[in-house]
């Protein structure tokens, strides 16, 4: 894209909201006739977390035979596939109410790092500013190892970020989601 590139990283789909709130961050540029052009990276949720994460839900009762039993059952390589194409599919409707919502995008899902996969767009883009729009993640925020703090360790634009299903005034009467430009 040309003009005024903006990339988003995302963890799931955009609501209308969400996509809505994005486009309007930028009205006052397309307004001036700049051209905004968002490309959105949707990092692959990693199928070895997500056996994990369910095997650590099972109740202590439920997994009487060892980890590597309970594995057994498991096609890692059909959580993967499920994966990326549920990634594939929140990519796909996430370009779409960004375009219902008057924004130009592309995407593209992501197997690496969202850090680096986010540095390099921005890079390969001439991205003018980022915006990293997640779930609230408490903890990462406090140690300043989320991937907003860490992308503004990384990339020389301004990083910005919003809480997804909030609106900015929800999210500045809180003191999280937009953490300085």
């Amino acid at each position: 894209m040309s003009g005024y590139d903006v990339v988003l990283l995302v963890e799931q789909a955009l609501s209308p909201e969400d996509a809505r709130q994005v486009c309007d961050l930028h009205e006052e540029l397309r307004d001036e006739g700049e051209t905004v052009g968002y490309h959105v990276l949707l990092p692959v949720e990693d199928a070895a977390a997500r056996v994990e994460a369910a095997m650590g839900s099972l109740a202590a009762g439920e997994v009487m035979a060892s980890p590597a039993m309970a594995l057994a059952d498991i096609d890692l390589a059909e959580v993967r596939r499920e994966c990326l194409e549920r990634s594939q599919r929140d990519l796909a409707l996430t370009l779409e109410r960004l375009h219902a919502a008057g924004g130009t995008a592309t995407g593209t899902v992501v197997h690496e790092h969202p850090i680096d996969a986010l540095a390099a767009a921005v890079a390969e883009l001439d991205g003018r500013e980022a915006i990293i729009l997640t779930r609230p993640h408490v903890v990462a925020e406090f140690f300043h190892v989320d991937w907003t703090s860490r992308a503004r360790r990384r990339i020389g634009v301004p990083c910005l970020h919003l809480l997804e299903h909030e609106t900015l005034e929800e999210q500045a009467g809180g003191g999280e989601g937009v953490s300085g430009l």
